[in-house]
Parts: C-alpha cells; sequence; structure tokens
C-alpha cells in the first residue's frame, strides 16, 4: 500500500510554511530574547508571539490550514485522527495549580487532558473513525506519523490527519530544562564546537496522509509518499543517549528495510541536532557508522528552536518542501563542527528523492522515518508487490 501526504498545516515562531522555509533559505534564526514570566529571567526563544500560545488554539490553526491545502471539505466522517504532543495542555495544569490560596475553576479541567488535541481535532472534523493521541518525549511527532500509518495499513481508514503540537514555553519547562542544564543562554547551534544547549520552541506541523488510490481518484496534488519507519526503545535512562547507541541503529535500519533502501539510496537526512553536547556528539556517531560513504545533514533546530514532541512532524514538512524545491535546509546557527559530517552550511541545490528524518526523545524514544519523491508504481510492479 502507498501511503501519500496530500496536505500540510504548519506553524513556527516564522510564521506559515512558506514564510519558515524562506527563513531557512535566507540561513536566518527566528529565536530571540523573551521574557514571557515575569519572575523568571530572560531567555532566548522561537515564540509564535509575544504570548505563549494555547496548544488547541494552535492545534486548531495548523488542522484547519491542512484540509485547505489538501482541497477537503467537512466533515471528514472516515479520516482517522493521530494528534500528539509530549505537553499538550501542560500550560493550564500549572496555571490551575499556581495559586493555591484561590480554588481553581475545574469547570473545563476534561478538555485540558493530554490527548485533547487529538479529542478536539476528531470534533472539529467530524470524525468516527479511530483516535489517537501519542506521547514519545521528542520522538512524538514521527511515532504519530507511524501510528497513522498502522491505521490505513490494518484497513482501519483510508486517510487521516497526524502530526504534533508543541506549546511548551511554561515556567515549570523552563524550570525543568533549566535544572537539568540544557537551555542555551544566547542561542541554537546544532553540530557547533561552541554549542550551548537546547532553545524551546512553539511549533504545530500535520499533514493529511491517505493511499495513492484514495488520493489519485480525486486528483490531489501529492508532496511524497511515506516510504517506512523505524521505532526503538534505549531501555537505558530517561533523558540520558545509550553511548552504545545499539537502540538508535536499530531503528534506523528498521526504516531502511521497511522502506526497502539501503544507507546509499538516503540524499539528506534531517538530524535530530538539539545543539545538546551529548546528543550532537551521540548522533554524529550513530550517522557516521550507518552512513560511512558520506551522505547530506542538517538540523533545523538553530532556526526554530527545538519544538520537542512537535520536532518530527516539523522535520518532515522541511523534508517535503525539500522535495519540491529540490533544496537542502542548512543548519542555521553552524560555524566550526568538529564532527567529520557533510553538514549542509547554505541552501544546496541536489537531487533530492529519499530523506530521512531521525527524533530522539527522553526515556530512550528512538524514531526514524523515511519519505521519498512520490513514484506511482505501474500496474505489473503493483501486482506482483
Amino acid at each position: 500500500m502507498q501511503i501519500v501526504i496530500t496536505g500540510i498545516g504548519f506553524r513556527s515562531a516564522f510564521g506559515d510554511l512558506a514564510e519558515t522555509w524562506r527563513g531557512l533559505m535566507d540561513d536566518r534564526s527566528a529565536i530571540r530574547l523573551h521574557q514571557p514570566f515575569a519572575d523568571l529571567p530572560p531567555l532566548p526563544l522561537a515564540s509564535i508571539d509575544r504570548q505563549p500560545q494555547h496548544v488547541i488554539d494552535l492545534t486548531h490553526t495548523v488542522v484547519t490550514e491542512a484540509i485547505l491545502d489538501a482541497g477537503l471539505s467537512l466533515p471528514l466522517l472516515d479520516c482517522g485522527v493521530v494528534i500528539g504532543s509530549s505537553r499538550s495542555c501542560q500550560p493550564e495544569w500549572e496555571k490551575l495549580t499556581s495559586n493555591r490560596s484561590v480554588k481553581p475553576d475545574l469547570t473545563n479541567w476534561l478538555d485540558t487532558l493530554p490527548h485533547s488535541p487529538a479529542i478536539a481535532t476528531a470534533r472539529y472534523i467530524g470524525s468516527r473513525s479511530a483516535v489517537l493521541a501519542p506521547m514519545a518525549a521528542c520522538a512524538t511527532g514521527i511515532w504519530s506519523i507511524a501510528q497513522a500509518v498502522g491505521l490505513m495499513r490494518s484497513g482501519a481508514c483510508e486517510r487521516a490527519i497526524v502530526g504534533a503540537i508543541e506549546a511548551p514555553i511554561t515556567p515549570l519547562t523552563i524550570a525543568g530544562f533549566s535544572q537539568m542544564g540544557a537551555l542555551a543562554t544566547t542561542g541554537c547551534y546544532p553540530f557547533d564546537l561552541q554549542r550551548e544547549g537546547l532553545v524551546l520552541g512553539e511549533a504545530g506541523a500535520v499533514f493529511i496522509i491517505e493511499t495513492a488510490e484514495l488520493a489519485r481518484s480525486r486528483g490531489a496534488k501529492i508532496y511524497g509518499e511515506v516510504l517506512g519507519f523505524g521505532l526503538t526503545n534505549d531501555a537505558y535512562h530517561m533523558c540520558a543517549m545509550d553511548e552504545a547507541g545499539t537502540a538508535g541503529a536499530k531503528a534506523i535500519y528498521q526504516c531502511l528495510d521497511r522502506s526497502k533502501l539501503i544507507p546509499t539510496d538516503i540524499d539528506y537526512i534531517h538530524a535530530h541536532g538539539t545543539s545538546t553536547p551529548l546528543n550532537d556528539r551521540r548522533e554524529s556517531q550513530l550517522i557516521a557508522q550507518i552512513f560511512p560513504h558520506g551522505v547530506a545533514v542538517s538540523s533545523t533546530k538553530g532556526a526554530t528552536g527545538h519544538t520537542l514532541g512537535a520536532s518530527g512532524a516539523v522535520g518532515m514538512a522541511f523534508c517535503l518542501q525539500a522535495i519540491a524545491s529540490q533544496t537542502l535546509p542548512p543548519c542555521v546557527g553552524l560555524k566550526n563542527s568538529p564532527f567529520d559530517l557533510d553538514l549542509v552550511r547554505v541552501p544546496r541545490q541536489t537531487d533530492v528523492n529519499n530523506l530521512l528524518c531521525l527524533s530522539f526523545g527522553f526515556g530512550g524514544q528512538n524514531a526514524a522515518m523515511a519519505i521519498g519523491k512520490w513514484q506511482p508504481k505501474s500496474s505489473n510492479t503493483a501486482e506482483k508487490t
């Protein structure tokens, strides 16, 4: 079964996907110094607006855009929903408990549960199909797309709206990452010698995915094809990657095998590239191990910040843009790298057919997804398959 992407909804600190892509092509960053909370010091953040976003508002914006982009109209009764978030409505819970002297208003507390973005999406589009709400830390975006592909291949639906939304700029999230020593103080510089940590960013990226048969029957434009994915866990540590890298490598090999690809077939890797000392070092070792021949690599977090659970979906959107423009996005913020990788330093025009998107999350979550330029299978090939 060929599964294709026919619609994209997107927001980052730059704006929509077109605005964000222009920012990447101009080698710009949307990261700015902000102080959203008076009792916390200013920090570099990739904020969509002056005030932190509400995850449900952001969900509605990108879902609406994806539906319009796909040329669909509501209701979508048979459309599956797989929308994930690693933080979801955490800001609302923090607000409910921020003033212990005042009894919190719990009238609508059920609308703040972790699955709320997925449920809100299902209500909005009128779906009567399966609804899932994955939470796999920073691997959530790729997990969401993978679960939707599984639904479609099981026959549960022929179309799904999938992706991840993140509005992570909250006092608790900032305090937690600060306590870990993971937050940058000046900016985000993935794979750079002077990298100092991650920068929190807000974003949402959702996609309409359909069977190729359904997409072609309605004459839909096709951005690309989901080729395969790999999902593993280190079972090692809550916030440190396994130095052996066995499970991470297994996720990539799973993805390649399911996609019927070999390492030399991959034209570009959108790396997780968080700009933390540990992640970038370990990820660079992993890429060098599996792709010793060399492959173009970049991380876009120097431009958009680390959007946590949405980061894999954000990376997938950039991979689709790379296919459409046959141009690879640069590793914004990179000046000097200690790693022996083919890092994309300026926009690079090249043949782009098969791309790999990587995400690694707290708890040891490893996710890899391959997408490719749309190539319809011939009837003879389909029969053999």
